[in-house]
């Protein structure tokens, strides 16, 4: 029955930059986030029909989905979601989807939390666990324990492709690590327009100078007093860059950099979404190699 009310809906869902879920016999797994389903698909393949939620260059914290894509998880095989709060807008659909009966996938529940380290939201849990690629294996590792339950999907292919991403994501993690290591440590701090990068600090040894907005959402505000007390930091650790979100206009860091009375510069990461194809950051893999390259052109003597 599951199934068959799915192929309804699916038949006329189209999500950007997704298969088309169409009259399939295939599994059928419904994201929320960009991120995860570039993700999920790598590790399913060809088995599975993967449908993201979430659009290209869009932020997780406030993006929406129709009545249609709602009654569409309830109907998966199964949901994957990051969780730790992330999907602010989300919750009560997913609540909805676990309710009616559709297996789940919280990635944030099969990962090492930091909390955040400063900020409003000091101590809470940090969902942008995306930023440290080892924590990306856990994710796969758990995906692919996960779809191996799932009725017409070929263990040995599941295998197979999440080891190949696997290494993918070792290979990324050492080469991550290789370049940072070339910063003199005392470069490693950074600013952005919100605090995303609590992972990456922990595992290639950054200092998190702070971010414009103080909490852990793109939702809240800073306060002048706020902009302040981060001027005041980044000038005592003779910060050369900040960085802006590509999902986020970079009006306030701009900003905080006149406010700041010192030369810095303004960079854009990709941070919280992936692109369309040509925006630079189309996968996981792309969005991370991208980033390390800005992080230490702007940071480098």
């Amino acid at each position: 029955m599951r199934r068959a009310v799915l192929l309804v809906l699916a038949a006329a869902l189209m999500v950007p930059g997704c298969a088309a879920p169409a009259a399939s016999q295939e599994p059928q797994i419904v994201v929320t986030t960009n991120i995860l389903g570039d993700v999920t698909r790598q590790v399913l393949g060809d088995q599975a029909t993967v449908t993201t939620l979430m659009q290209p260059d869009a932020d997780p914290h406030s993006f929406e989905i129709s009545a249609q894509e709602a009654a569409l998880m309830g109907s998966a095989d199964l949901v994957v979601s990051n969780g730790l709060g992330l999907e602010e807008g989300l919750q009560q659909h997913l609540d909805r989807a676990s309710a009616a009966g559709a297996p789940m996938l919280v990635a944030g529940d099969v990962v090492d939390v930091v909390p955040y380290s400063s900020g409003e939201a000091e101590g809470a849990p940090d969902p942008h666990f995306w930023t440290d690629p080892a924590a990306m294996i856990d994710v796969v590792n758990a995906l692919e324990a996960a779809a191996r339950t799932i009725d017409g999907i070929d263990a040995g292919k599941l295998a197979s492709s999440a080891a190949a991403y696997r290494d993918r994501l070792t290979e990324l993690d050492a080469d991550m690590a290789a370049a940072f290591a070339a910063l003199p440590r005392e470069r490693r701090a950074l600013v952005t327009n919100h605090h995303v990068f609590g992972y990456l600090a922990e595992r290639y040894d950054f200092r998190v100078i702070g971010a414009v907005i103080p909490g852990g959402t793109t939702l809240a505000a800073p306060s002048a007093a706020d902009l302040r007390h981060l001027s005041q930091a980044i000038n005592s650790a003779a910060v050369p860059t900040i960085f802006a979100e590509s999902s986020q206009p970079d009006r306030l860091v701009q900003v905080l950099a006149t406010e700041a009375g010192i030369k810095v510069k303004v960079r854009e990461l990709f941070t919280e979404s992936l692109t369309r194809p040509d925006g630079g950051a189309p996968t996981y893999l792309e969005m991370m190699r991208a980033n390390t390259d800005r992080i230490v052109q702007g940071l480098a003597p």
